[in-house]
Parts: structure tokens; C-alpha cells; sequence
């Protein structure tokens, strides 16, 4: 078993130890999953357990500090003068940041982009602009985690929360290749210097997260974000994870972050604790794509049988909440057949994440929800429709068992999944709609694979 566990860890890459422990007593594989900001363990008998599937990522191991990887790749940027050079002159620099639902290490990767700034412009002042996308506010707490308070007060940086729904805080800047209307946070438009900070990561519909998507979804307008989420698009075959070129949503986001003049990016690459294994910088399109290979190239896993799988959110930020959680249960989708059952891990303290998602599937049957989105005109797409469609594909062809604390279990219920409160109920549950030999894979990150079909 140790041997299969090594070699379906990620494309060229041994599992090394990492926090996703595999262990083998007796008879038995316990695994440790991620959940909220701790871990729960599963315990399989070796005989039903077929693989697990984990990143590279999560084996692979930094050579230098978090601070002198990020400092590295900004001394270096890929297409890109310097940040220091960019910033000469500049009375108006923006920094598009990632808000509370994103993993990304702020308090590694915002101070050398300050001090960078500094160096080529002393006086500067600058606005962090938090990209919240369709997400909800991010609270002051919220910031002096991400952060460090002692940034929060001082006069030379300024925080502000993108609002997507606010229309006079928006301005219009064109038309998407898809045909939306591109309106974007006023405050990124007119800056004279357009930064972000971010991290790559598969993403179920966008390919790849980071880069280009601080500008889309990030900091656009309600309304342009449900143009290039239309139905169309995400039923895309293209608009898949690990998929960047024929994905028409990807398309509109690079349109979108070249008409804004984003001039400069910082992403980064996290292992399984969200400490910074690499970085990239400079030009968002060229220093994007190269932390995309190196991120498909660690992340790329083989389909395996199974009848069930158990996948997770990877842990808090990720698994806050149901709407978030959909992304783990893609990559459990991906290697399963019609009518295999997904058994998700997933702490959900936010509770369903968003109304509109809620009732959307709540409202409906899921295969009905799911046809009727296809059929729906992109300027009629729904608030949070994207990630209902995906959810509503995923439970009509797979029943979905929800391990979670939440205490809400009746909307789970209403949500079409079946609530159980530990892992050892869910796999008896599992065994039970399949048959006692059922066969079982494991996803501890959901997020961080990018499965391959053969």
C-alpha cells in the first residue's frame, strides 16, 4: 500500500512525509485530513483503501525562509522591471489583495512589497484594495490577521473592501471578449500603478487561481463577474482545473487585467501547512503561467476506481463554508463513476455561504437546476450561480455525505446532502448505499490536485 500511496503522490514526485500522515496499523490505514484549523483521522481497513491522491506540493520542501523566497522572486521578476522602478514617481499605487476566503500569507508577501515601494519611492502612499470578489466584507479582525495590525492605522497605506454590488463605486472600462460589459472597483481603475499579491492553486472552473483574478472576479462589479460566470462558460469543457487555454472565463479575465494595466504581480505557491514553497513576480500574465507549470506539474494525480471518496477543503480558510467546499468535491467528481458517493470534510463555520447559492439548491431539484442554468441567457445568470451549477452536476450524479460540526443539519438536508457528524458514520453510511467491498480513494486537499481522466 505505501508504494501506491508514492506513486500517485504528483507527476515526478515521491510522497514525503507531510501532515496528510498515511499510516498503516495492522490492518488498517489512518489517514489525518485537514478540517477547520485542525485535523480529523480516517481509519480504513487496507483492503478497501485503492490510493490517495496528494499534490506534490505537499511533499516538497523549501530550500529558504518564506520572506527570502518572496524577496528572491521580486529581485528577479519574470517580464517585468523591478517593483522598486515601477514605483518611481508613482503617486497613486494600488494593491489588490486577497480577502479572508483565500489562503494567501499576507504577512510574508505584503511587507516586501511595501519595502520594495519604499525603496523607489519613499513618499508613496498606497491603498490596499481587499478583492472580495462576490464574497462577503472582510471585517477589521479579519485584516490584522491577514496582515498585522500594525498596518491598519498607519497614514501612508489606506485599507479598503471591494464591494461588487456597490454601482457607485464602479467604473465601466469596455466590453469582455465574451460580450459583459467590464466595470471594475473605481479605485483600481484609476490608479497609476496597479499591483497584486496572490497565490496559485487549481481552481474548478478558472484552471488556476491567482494572477489575472485579482482583476476578475476580484475587484469587478457584480454584474460583470456574472457575465463571464455564465452557465455557458462553466459548462465549458475548457473551464476545468488545471485548464488555462480554450477556457473562455480565463480569456475574459486575462481581457480584463490588461485593460486595467495590472503592472505587477506577487503569487505564491503554499504546501500543506500554507507556508511558501515558491514564488513568482513580475508581469501578471508571463509570472502567472510560470507558477501554473510549476503548480500542474506538482498537482497532477491519476484517476483512481473507487466507489467512494473522501475529499476536504484542505482546511480553514478553504472549508468555511458550503459554497467554498464545492471546490473538494470537483476533484472527488473527477475520479469517480455515475453514482459513486463523495463523502466531503469540511468544517463550514460560515455556514452555506452565500443566500442566493443556498436557494438555489435548496429551491430545486439539482439535475432540473443544473439543465435550466445551461438554458439561461448570460445576461439572466443568477448571484452565485457558477458554483450552484457545479454543485447541482456534482449531486445529480453522486450522493454527497457532509462531515462537518455544523449544527444545522436540516439545511444541509435541504441542500441535498446528508449530514453526519463524524467520518466513521460517513464511511458506514458510504458502505451501506454501495455494498460492504466497496472500494475507497482519499483526497486530503481537494483543492490542491489536478485529477487526470485516461
Amino acid at each position: 500500500m505505501i508504494d501506491t500511496i508514492k506513486k500517485i503522490a504528483g507527476k515526478g514526485q515521491e510522497r514525503q512525509e507531510t501532515t496528510f500522515h498515511v499510516r498503516l496499523e495492522g490492518n488498517m490505514a489512518n489517514i489525518t485530513l485537514p478540517y477547520g484549523k485542525e485535523n480529523k483521522t480516517v481509519c480504513i481497513p487496507d483492503e478497501r483503501l485503492r490510493g490517495t491522491l496528494v499534490s506534490g506540493a505537499h511533499g516538497y520542501h523549501a530550500e529558504k525562509p518564506e520572506r527570502e523566497i518572496v524577496r528572491d522572486a521580486m529581485e528577479h521578476p519574470i517580464g517585468s522591471p523591478r517593483l522598486r522602478e515601477l514605483a518611481k514617481g508613482k503617486d497613486n499605487i494600488v494593491l489588490i489583495a486577497s480577502d479572508h476566503t483565500r489562503p494567501v500569507p499576507s504577512k510574508v508577501i505584503f511587507p516586501e512589497m511595501l519595502k520594495e515601494i519604499k525603496e523607489g519611492n519613499p513618499n508613496a502612499k498606497l491603498t490596499v484594495l481587499i478583492a472580495t470578489g462576490f464574497h462577503r466584507e472582510t471585517t477589521r479582525e479579519e485584516l490584522a490577521d491577514k496582515f498585522g495590525e500594525e498596518y491598519l492605522d498607519r497614514d501612508d497605506i489606506r485599507f479598503v473592501v471591494h464591494k461588487s454590488h456597490n454601482k457607485e463605486e464602479m467604473k465601466e472600462m469596455g466590453v469582455l471578449p465574451s460580450g459583459g460589459i467590464l466595470k471594475v472597483n473605481r479605485i483600481a481603475a484609476e490608479a497609476d500603478l496597479l499591483i497584486s499579491e496572490g497565490f496559485i492553486e487549481p481552481h474548478f472552473f478558472a484552471g488556476f487561481s491567482g494572477g489575472r483574478k485579482s482583476i476578475l472576479p476580484g475587484v469587478s462589479s457584480a454584474e460583470t463577474v456574472m457575465a463571464n460566470h455564465c452557465s455557458k462558460f462553466i459548462d465549458s469543457p475548457n473551464a476545468r482545473t488545471g485548464i488555462l487555454d480554450g477556457n473562455p472565463i480565463h480569456k475574459d479575465m486575462v481581457f480584463a487585467a490588461k485593460t486595467l494595466k495590472l503592472a505587477f504581480i506577487v503569487n505564491v505557491v503554499l504546501d500543506e501547512n500554507k507556508k511558501v514553497i515558491r514564488a513568482y513576480a513580475g508581469d501578471f500574465d508571463q509570472a502567472h503561467r510560470e507558477g501554473c507549470r510549476f503548480v500542474d506539474k506538482l498537482s497532477g494525480v491519476d484517476a483512481i476506481p473507487a466507489d467512494i471518496v473522501i475529499s476536504t477543503n484542505g482546511g480553514y480558510p478553504l472549508d468555511q463554508n458550503i459554497y467554498q467546499a464545492v471546490k473538494g468535491m470537483c476533484a472527488a467528481e473527477a475520479t469517480l463513476p455515475e453514482g459513486g458517493v463523495i463523502i466531503d470534510v469540511a468544517g463550514c463555520a460560515d455556514g452555506h455561504g452565500g443566500e442566493g447559492f443556498y436557494h438555489n439548491i435548496a429551491d430545486n431539484d439539482p439535475a432540473e437546476f443544473e439543465r435550466a442554468c445551461i438554458d439561461r441567457p448570460k445576461d439572466e445568470t443568477l448571484p452565485d450561480q457558477w458554483t450552484s451549477q457545479i454543485f447541482a452536476r456534482i449531486l445529480a450524479h453522486h450522493p454527497v455525505i457532509m462531515v462537518t460540526d455544523l449544527c444545522d443539519h436540516q439545511m444541509l438536508k435541504d441542500m441535498h446532502m446528508t449530514p453526519v457528524n463524524t467520518i466513521e458514520e460517513a464511511l458506514k453510511l458510504a458502505f451501506e448505499m454501495k455494498d460492504a467491498d466497496a472500494k475507497v480513494a482519499v483526497i486530503p486537499d481537494g483543492l490542491g490536485v489536478v485529477v487526470a481522466q485516461h
